[in-house]
């Protein structure tokens, strides 16, 4: 056996013979490949905590990106002079380029530096913004296109930040972190519109709104840079012993392993129901309430820029609130409840978009008779919303391995995506042109036709309810699997095969000196 290459067991490198000065015999000859060795890794916990406020103030820039046009819609259209539909095809776009390149930052985040593809995401969504604000009126087209550029950036935060998060805490301290991480998703929407809505009015140009944000992420650019570690995959789960550069699964055979993972199937279906709805109120929710107050008499109709933007500021208010609280309520609700039911974390997201699709209903139909009412119960469904955010992550990053979460959070974001809210302010859009073409043209059949195109989203999230629902059958089994060794690699059966013959060697070996 000196002669040839002995594969080090569990305990690494004291597997080695003594004498051997640590280096193998053979390295020489060049028959044995560098060892793969467990590696103890740590991080003090105060470094931890200040990493997760960095990406959690990116996160808030991330979400402020989203929303910002959506909070100077009325005077995008004027100045480039494009209808409803063309207006939703705007989100349309950013979202799109956005799913298109998750699987392909999901891909990376999974096999190279996270933090050096999160920087590069970074520059790219902050770059475009800023150019987009220099566009002329006569090339619309090209304010589109720099759009899906910044989703494309944005696309990398999204997948990637929250794995590096999974792998720096575990048990409460996750639930607790990535509830905080949650919070900006509605934050930040809401301070999108009031950005916008605010700049707007201090300067007189919507275009200001654009040129503000890239100051802002240059200051996370250089936070994340030099604040933000790239943990080993897994390494806060209970085995602290993380391998460096292990064996490594396709890409195909993360996507085979998730699509057996039903826990997994039915939350991203869920969340789909909900980036569906979010995403259509988004972007046309204050335009909604500035027409209702019109058709109320409490405000002139908009001719010419700059339109009022009191209703840009009242909605992202009322997402900034409710999504706090909806949050903090959600994360809490789960980590208590998750004590005395396991299946605690689908349940609480199926009862709350249950009980949302109501609240949106009624917010809808109230709001031709009485204004305050509707507003009310807007906020209600939001806030019942806003619960989820926190605890879905947190099922998809207990119920699939370590080795393929980055993967994960891209599928999820490219389905929830796709069937989600890249088609949903376009679709919204598109119903309502529709609809007023059948009618005279007048306030009051604008309201109406944007009110009618609405009321689809009450029942698609009340489906996203039913699939939380099934999600919670099969929670505890993938949970189980997700915690095996093995789990997500390549041929998991193949490498505790191999495992097997290992440990029967070395013990061969160590019997064999023994009798010697």
């Amino acid at each position: 056996m000196s002669e040839e290459c002995q594969e080090p067991g569990p305990e690494g490198s004291q597997g080695r013979s003594p004498g051997s000065g640590g280096h193998s015999e053979a390295s020489g000859s060049g028959k044995c490949p560098p060892p793969t060795t467990p590696t103890t890794w740590s991080l003090p916990r105060w470094r931890a905590y200040v990493a997760a406020a960095v990406l959690c103030y990116t996160n808030l820039l991330n979400y402020m990106n989203w929303f910002v046009i959506a909070g100077v819609l009325l005077d995008v259209q004027k100045f480039f002079q494009i209808s409803d539909s063309s207006a939703g095809l705007l989100q349309t776009v950013f979202t799109g380029c956005l799913l298109l390149s998750a699987p392909v930052f999901g891909y990376l985040g999974d096999r190279h530096s996270r933090k050096i593809t999160l920087s590069l995401g970074i520059l790219l969504w902050s770059g475009a913004g800023l150019s987009s604000s220099f566009i002329s009126p006569r090339y619309s087209w090209l304010f589109f296109l720099s759009r899906g550029v910044v989703g494309t950036g944005t696309a990398s935060y999204s997948t990637i930040a929250p794995t590096i998060l999974g792998d720096l805490f575990m048990g409460d301290q996750r639930t607790r972190v990535l509830a905080i991480f949650y919070i900006f998703i509605p934050v930040g929407s809401g301070l999108g519109y009031v950005l916008g809505s605010a700049v707007k009015a201090l300067t007189g140009n919507w275009h200001w709104a654009l040129r503000i944000m890239p100051c802002l992420e240059a200051v996370a650019l250089i936070l994340l840079i030099t604040l933000v570690p790239d943990p080993p995959r897994g390494a806060a789960e209970k085995q602290r012993k993380v391998v460096m550069g292990g064996l490594r699964s396709s890409w195909c055979e993360d996507v085979r392993y998730l699509g057996r993972n039903w826990s997994f199937v039915w939350s991203t279906l869920g969340v789909t129901a909900m980036a569906f709805v979010t995403g259509a109120l988004g972007f046309w929710a204050p335009k909604f309430l500035f027409e209702a107050r019109v058709v109320h008499g409490l405000q002139l109709p908009c001719f010419e820029q700059p339109c009022d933007s009191k209703d840009s500021l009242i909605f992202g208010t009322v997402t900034v609130v409710t999504g706090i609280i909806g949050v903090v309520l959600g994360a809490e609700a789960s980590r208590r409840y998750k004590k005395v039911n396991p299946r605690a974390e689908p349940l609480i997201c199926a009862s709350s978009l249950l009980a949302a699709a109501p609240c949106l209903y009624l917010a809808l139909i109230l709001a031709p008779i009485t204004l305050p009412a509707s507003y009310v119960f807007l906020a209600l469904g939001e806030l019942l919303l806003s619960c989820n955010w926190a605890v879905v992550a947190d099922i998809l990053l207990s119920v699939v391995a370590p080795r393929c979460r980055g993967t994960a959070e891209a599928l999820q974001i490219t389905v929830g995506h796709i069937l989600g809210d890249a088609g949903s302010p376009y679709l919204i859009g598109l119903v309502s042109s529709a609809l007023r073409a059948r009618h005279p043209d007048s306030y009051l059949q604008r309201f109406l036709s944007l009110q009618q195109s609405f009321l689809c989203c009450t029942l698609i999230i009340a489906l996203g309810g039913g699939c939380f629902l099934l999600a919670a059958l099969h929670l505890e089994r993938d949970q189980a699997q997700a915690q095996q060794p093995g789990t997500g690699t390549t041929d998991s059966k193949d490498v505790d095969s191999r495992d097997m013959e290992r440990q029967s060697l070395l013990s061969h070996t160590e019997a064999t000196r023994q009798d010697s």
